[in-house]
């Protein structure tokens, strides 16, 4: 049973950094893309950031120069590092993993930025 589950949210002053971490187990990483949602109150959920599986990333907009994804095949271990925060990043951050046939979503990360 894949399982997709992310830490590392919590409350951040404008211009702060905070990382997001996401941990799958029960799949390899091989083949699969790896992603970072956001769903802010009364928006449509939006794609903040991707990796492929040969490190290739694209980010948003909003999070180009600020916002960094990697990950790690071998621990199939997701991150989201984010600097230069502002208000208007303020969501619930969700971790997309998609392997093959298969997609899984975690159950969300709230990032609050506020002074």
């Amino acid at each position: 049973q894949v399982q997709v589950v992310e830490s590392g949210g919590g409350q951040v002053q404008p211009g702060g950094s905070l990382t997001l971490t996401c941990a799958v187990s029960g799949s390899s990483f091989s083949f699969s893309t790896t992603a970072w949602y956001r769903q802010a109150p009364g928006k449509q959920r939006e794609l903040v950031a991707r990796i492929g599986n040969t490190g290739d990333a694209n980010y948003s907009d909003s999070a180009e120069g600020r916002f960094l994804i990697s990950r790690d095949n071998a621990d199939t271990t997701v991150w989201l590092h984010m600097n230069s925060l502002k208000p208007e990043d303020t969501a619930v951050y969700y971790c997309y993993f998609a392997r093959l046939t298969d997609n899984y979503w975690g159950q969300g990360t709230q990032v609050t930025v506020s002074s």
